[in-house]
């Protein structure tokens, strides 16, 4: 989770920033040019690692250290007060507004050291939070898709030609090719990973990690950072207070799958959570924050009451099912030097750099079919 040299000098640019806007003032003032007033600050996470851990094999922008967690929960704290997703959405159907800043605390993908390091620190605090499961992984030893392709294609692009052979492989199983391909110079496996992923349906991404795969890269066990949670640790977590979410059944981007896939995927993610942990669950995330109108027209009808995202969109049809998250990682207020800077932290927490950050995504009604998507 070193930084590189262009990452260094955004960093040192980010924090002369920073500083002077905390300085002046200037930091509130954007804010409420960024947010509406009262609206909560949700913080969005992924992995959490042991403050030694190498994390290899790992997406480097999903992973946050232990002490990085406490201390981006120690600087939320001292403007915001922690609050369940359930006291969120009351404040949010309620429209009251809050006497101090609210903000919630929220985990994707279920990953286990959430358990392993998280929860106890949590726990410790006395902080509330939320956990997002993909249930199918719940209780395996499998990898979300994103790590298996992550894994697979750092070995392919490793090789002498190897963007060139993930075109080809597109080429044969006469798939569309991603903007990203084919081979651009200073191609990188995250941008390799994310042309793929926002590129192609799930079962053409699971086509190509086959093909590439030849020396069973995609296979973790030697990554205990990448393991699910255990159902065990589900309804521990549960009985301890934190709210236990839908995160779909096996994290497809939905905006690329079909609606019965869509349909599947949102309801039964759902029935497994109710039943395994003997109470409603109401709360749902986008996987990749990936939705449109469609999709979320089908969260409503499968009984969500609130739904997070990963950007500013909102949906004035559904506000309560499009909320907006902030994604933190291990980077997300570290200075040039690589230190964490209170500066950065405090304008993260305001909102300001969503003033520059824009959601590339298009989130209305495509034009599409009755069975949307490509053809199964």
């Amino acid at each position: 989770m070193g930084l590189t040299p262009m990452a260094t000098l955004r960093g040192f640019v980010k924090t002369v920033a920073a500083e002077a806007a905390c300085r002046t003032g200037a930091d509130r003032l954007l804010a409420a040019m960024a947010a509406p007033a009262g609206e909560p600050l949700v913080l969005g996470y992924h992995q959490v690692v042991e403050d030694g851990a190498r994390a290899e094999g790992c997406i480097p922008a999903m992973l946050v250290r232990a002490r990085t967690l406490e201390r981006h929960l120690e600087a939320v704290g001292r403007r915001c007060r922690f609050v369940s997703l359930d006291e969120l959405g009351e404040r949010l159907e309620s429209g009251a507004p809050p006497d101090r800043p609210l903000a919630a605390v929220t985990f994707d993908d279920g990953y286990r050291d959430v358990y392993e390091h998280a929860f106890p620190l949590l726990r410790r605090k006395g902080i509330p939070a939320a956990v997002f499961v993909v249930t199918d992984l719940v209780g395996t030893s499998g990898l979300q898709r994103h790590d298996r392709a992550y894994r697979v294609l750092t070995g392919v692009l490793a090789e002498p030609g190897g963007a060139g052979r993930v075109e080809a492989c597109l080429a044969h199983l006469r798939l569309p090719v991603p903007a990203l391909l084919p081979v651009v110079a200073g191609v990188t496996v995250f941008s390799v990973l994310r042309a793929l992923l926002e590129g192609l349906t799930a079962s053409e991404l699971e086509a190509v990690l086959e093909a590439l795969d030849r020396e069973g890269a995609a296979e973790g066990e030697d990554v205990a950072e990448l393991q699910p949670l255990t159902w065990e640790m589900v309804g521990e977590m549960h009985r301890a207070g934190i709210t236990i979410g839908s995160h779909s059944r096996t994290h497809p981007l939905l905006t690329h799958e079909r609606r019965d896939r869509v349909r599947d995927e949102l309801r039964r993610s759902r029935q497994e959570l109710e039943g395994r942990l003997g109470a409603p669950v109401r709360h749902f995330a986008y996987p990749d924050g990936a939705f449109d109108a469609d999709v979320v027209d089908e969260v409503a009808a499968a009984g969500y009451r609130f739904a997070y995202t990963t950007c500013r969109h909102r949906d004035a049809r559904h506000p309560l099912l499009t909320v907006p998250r902030r994604l933190l990682w291990e980077n997300s207020a570290r200075d040039g030097a690589g230190r964490f800077s209170p500066a950065i932290m405090r304008c993260q927490v305001h909102g300001v750099f969503d003033l520059v950050s824009r959601c590339r995504r298009d989130h209305r009604r495509p034009e599409r079919g009755r069975a949307w998507a490509r053809p199964a």
